[in-house]
């Protein structure tokens, strides 16, 4: 029996924690395609023109980090596809734990700079980099800060 009072083999445990990771990797690909896709559309808008240099720098360092984001989700299951059957779960399983760590950093500064790049274009700089950082913060609080305090009273 583990620590968590589950009787569970390895590869049991190694099964469960796949399909925990494979659900949760659902929901941020779906935002992240999303994301992702409303940002590729942006320069066939008319008014993309009026971009000052400091939106559209805003504006490419966001394709380039909400692919990557992409790129990050999809990976674990790109690994899983090329070590099918090779009896490696369990390797498999914590390499996509640790991208899916990463491509919620880079998802987090997306959201921040989508964020901050509609302020400014909306409203002005100040108020765009005034919502970038409060996204932030607001990530890091949940998306680390709780768990961590979750973890630390378990």
């Amino acid at each position: 029996m583990e620590a968590d009072g589950r009787k569970e083999t390895p590869n049991e445990r190694a099964d469960r924690n796949w399909n925990e990771l494979l659900q949760e990797l659902r929901v941020m690909q779906t935002g992240v395609q999303i994301l992702t896709g409303f940002l590729l559309t942006l320069p066939f808008q008319p008014t993309f023109a009026d971009l000052d240099d400091y939106q559209r720098t805003v504006y490419l360092a966001l394709v380039v980090t909400s692919v990557i984001a992409t790129a990050l989700i999809v990976a674990p299951v790109s690994v899983h596809r090329s070590l099918f059957r090779q009896q490696m779960k369990r390797h498999i399983v914590t390499l996509a734990d640790r991208l899916t760590r990463v491509a919620l950093a880079v998802l987090a500064l997306v959201m921040t700079g989508a964020s901050l790049l509609v302020f400014d274009v909306v409203v002005g700089r100040t108020e765009g980099i005034v919502v970038g950082t409060s996204v932030l913060v607001v990530l890091a609080i949940v998306w680390v800060v709780l768990p961590e305090v979750l973890r630390r009273r378990q």
